[in-house]
């Protein structure tokens, strides 16, 4: 029992030492070198044991070691003691255009000391673009598979992400069929006032219409679905044990209401412009305000809206004070918009639920966090995004109740921002916007998870992402995003890791406490400029 032990431990460290050597040669992101060869690393060797329990775990960053336990033969990670399930995003450009994996190596190396650190699993984003790339209903899924094969074989889980949207950074497109088809109809895209197209996902407005070589976009996607749980049965409910369905852009439940801000020198964002002047939306605006008697209010949206990147004052519907937003032609506006969006993300979700039933997996949706001047009474750039949400009205009811109705869950990005870091004149709240949206789907039974805006590796952001995790902030699953040349880096690394650690701090009873500890004679030492210091504890 003992030689075995030890040797288990030895055969993992060994690992560890492998994944951060192979990490500093691959390197992630367009070949850059992660760690350096002259990083200084260390392992060394300790097992604990009572009677046929065993604690191993990583020591990084001189911190407390992280615990994984053997029982009855098998492995778990210990989670945290609030249950929270920690994953991290693969690279977007996991898989490449040509349906090759990039980085392999590097990836796999990731893979390994994920594991070896205690995060469950990985989130895979699978691109729309990339898999029905040139022709409708020919799926090349060779390149995802492979990904899953790996994460397997690192005895991790995956959550897959479906991209039904479209990428600037890294450039991945809508399928080259659809954008065809959007070439001669671009009625088939989301529209601003000044008649600009947004091509990076498809109009909500035509989800029931036959606009892709007479088939419905919703008849598609569910194709689509159907063919990846085919494809991946295998991994379903063992490895893959969450999907989160695409809902608009970025994969989030909203309109592209801010993707052409301006840059401005103060920092300060717009509130962004609605989305609702392509033929389909308008015509489903007209027919709504004839229903209604007032068949002048379906000639177009909002006339006296700001532009993308105006403050809500600039112009008088998100005035704070005689707004038009508060009259009732602004109520009929923002309901039907609002209502749009809700219905679009009701027929996603219900299409994702019935495909993935009986597959063992948890469907999520992802509902952002609009938070600039959300401190005014009109609350303009949750407005423009479809959230009819103001000091008057909760928004998010009705978001959450539909979520309920899908037995979805929600997942939630900017859990590392704070109210303190956003510029005082932008009137945001990240914190309060939070909270709020906790509020509805806890009402609900809607269960929330997690992700954080960019990987700075600033400690204040692990600071808050802990405190939104931590205490009555039920959260389901939290997915670090995102893996990558940065995410290995001295500058960041060492954080992240140790705050894994501060997740996976297990409490200890008197039984758990080792009767005997053996240390290991032999160490390795691997001296660097760098301070990072990994070991074995």
């Amino acid at each position: 029992m003992e030689v075995s032990v030890i040797g288990s431990a030895q055969a993992k460290i060994g690992k560890a030492e492998l994944a951060y050597r192979e990490l500093g040669i691959c390197g992630l992101s367009g070949g850059r070198k992660v760690i350096s060869e002259k990083s200084r690393v260390s392992f060394g060797r300790s097992m604990r044991w009572r009677k046929s329990g065993i604690r191993f775990a990583l020591k990084a960053i001189q911190s407390e070691p992280l615990r994984s336990e053997k029982v009855s033969g098998q492995a778990r990670t210990s989670k945290s003691r609030d249950g929270v399930r920690l994953f991290v995003g693969l690279p977007l450009d996991t898989v490449s255009d040509c349906n090759t994996v990039n980085h392999a190596r590097a990836i796999a190396a990731g893979l390994k000391a994920l594991k070896l650190l205690g995060v469950e699993g990985v989130e895979l984003p699978v691109w729309w673009g990339i898999v029905e790339k040139e022709t409708m209903g020919k799926y090349e899924w060779s390149g995802y598979l492979s990904i899953a094969e790996m994460v397997q074989k690192a005895g991790l889980k995956l959550h897959v992400s479906l991209c039904f949207h479209a990428s600037k950074q890294p450039k991945i497109s809508l399928p080259k069929w659809v954008s065809k088809i959007g070439e001669s109809e671009p009625s088939i895209f989301f529209a601003d006032r000044a008649g600009k197209h947004y091509k990076e996902c498809l109009s909500l407005a035509v989800d029931d219409l036959p606009v892709l070589n007479g088939k419905t976009p919703v008849q598609v996607y569910q194709e689509f679905c159907e063919s990846f749980k085919t494809s991946f049965s295998p991994f379903m409910g063992s490895t893959i044990t969450g999907i989160s369905m695409g809902l608009g852009p970025d994969g989030e439940l909203r309109y592209p209401s801010h993707h052409r801000l301006v840059k401005s020198n103060n920092n300060i964002p717009g509130v962004g412009e609605f989305q609702c002047f392509d033929k389909n939306m308008l015509s489903i605006l007209k027919q709504h305000a004839e229903a209604s008697g007032n068949p002048l209010w379906g000639l177009g949206g909002p006339h006296d809206a700001p532009t993308y990147d105006q403050s809500p004052n600039s112009n008088n519907f998100f005035s704070d004070h005689g707004g038009s937003w508060e009259s009732p032609y602004g109520d009929f506006f923002l309901s039907w918009y609002s209502n749009q969006l809700i219905a679009h993300g009701d027929r996603l979700l219900s299409l994702a639920t019935s495909t993935f039933s009986e597959t063992a997996t948890t469907v999520y949706g992802k509902v952002p966090l609009m938070h600039s001047w959300y401190k005014t009474q009109s609350h303009p750039s949750e407005q423009t995004a479809g959230y009819y949400n103001t000091t008057s009205r909760d928004g998010y009811e009705a978001v959450a109740e539909m979520f309920a109705r899908n037995s979805c869950k929600v997942m939630l990005p900017g859990m590392d921002l704070s109210d303190e870091q956003q510029p005082h004149e932008s009137l945001s709240s990240p914190e309060l916007l939070l909270a709020q949206i906790r509020t509805s789907c806890r009402k609900h039974g809607v269960e929330i998870s997690g992700q954080n805006s960019s990987a700075s590796g600033a400690p204040a952001g692990f600071e808050q992402i802990k405190k939104n995790l931590m205490g009555e902030n039920v959260v389901d699953l939290f997915a670090y995003q995102r893996m990558g040349a940065y995410f290995f880096s001295p500058e960041h690394f060492p954080s992240f890791t140790e705050f894994v650690r501060s997740l996976n701090q297990p409490e200890l009873h008197s039984d758990d406490l080792p009767e005997e500890e053996e240390e290991a004679a032999d160490s390795l030492h691997v001296s660097s400029e760098s301070g990072v210091h990994m070991q074995a504890a």
